[in-house]
């Protein structure tokens, strides 16, 4: 737990000194991020993830991203659990800077492999997760390709910390309202890495209500400072995206019963 805390600190340190430069240039943008998640447990050590991300920007009239994700998890240890998949990303040019220097959409195939710890103290739920990513992004090679011809390869390692605890009571049961938040900084690296080493860092402040074991739903407020891959008049431009976002969580266990 200790070793954990820690690395947990040095990731948020590291990410707070990594944005902290002058030579940069720096756009806003408000977000809502709306999303679902489904767990369905299929044997005690086997089940299936699927995700969708709506993510929106100006709060939810126009594109930022579409995410679809699925996985499959092998359940190690009671407190440790792996999860590897596929992801397709559909990203938009919103903003004044599109991620995009052409101003155009772009598709990602990626594919990534996860753990996740969990730990219990006094009231409160402790979930470390560590994710490698292999992100094939696309991109146009001249002004005159409709579509996106190349796909380099790009290697991302994300770390979260997230804490949750009830608001009423010592456990979080059914018809339990609590209080969730979490921070998640990514990392890229590898010979295509350009100028975002430092790629993105995410905070989250959810208030979340456990309608039963089953069902999870969580509001709150997000923040997302994201550095372009690239400069813009020799300057690094980052984003400074928050907003809202909205979770709804499935966990179904669909082991045969005896």
């Amino acid at each position: 737990m200790k070793a954990n805390v820690l690395i947990a600190f040095l990731a948020i340190v590291f990410s707070q000194l990594s944005i902290a430069q002058n030579n940069r240039q720096s756009t806003y943008n408000r977000i809502g991020w709306y999303n679902y998640f489904g767990t369905f447990k299929l044997s005690p050590k086997f089940g299936i993830h699927t995700e969708y991300q709506f993510r929106r920007n100006d709060i939810i009239t126009e594109w930022q991203q579409s995410l679809l994700r699925l996985g499959i998890n092998y359940q190690l240890t009671p407190k440790i659990q792996c999860r590897m998949g596929y992801a397709w990303i559909e990203t938009f040019p919103y903003g004044e800077i599109p991620l995009n220097g052409m101003g155009r959409d772009f598709t990602e195939h990626r594919l990534f492999q996860m753990v996740t710890l969990t730990d219990h103290v006094s009231i409160v739920d402790l979930t470390h997760r560590y994710m490698l990513e292999q992100r094939w992004v696309g991109r146009y090679s001249n002004t005159d390709q409709t579509n996106e011809d190349e796909f380099p390869l790009l290697n991302r390692f994300r770390y979260m910390v997230r804490m949750q605890f009830p608001l009423k009571g010592k456990e979080i049961k059914n018809k339990t309202p609590y209080f969730a938040m979490y921070n998640e900084v990514f990392i890229g690296f590898g010979k295509n890495v350009n100028e975002n080493i430092f790629d993105q860092n995410r905070v989250g402040i959810l208030l979340g209500y456990r309608i039963n074991p089953s069902i999870r739903i969580e509001a709150g407020f997000l923040n997302q400072i994201l550095q372009l891959g690239r400069e813009l008049n020799n300057s690094n431009v980052f984003q400074y995206n928050n907003g809202i976002i909205v979770n709804a969580n499935f966990n179904m266990d669909l082991t045969p019963k005896k």
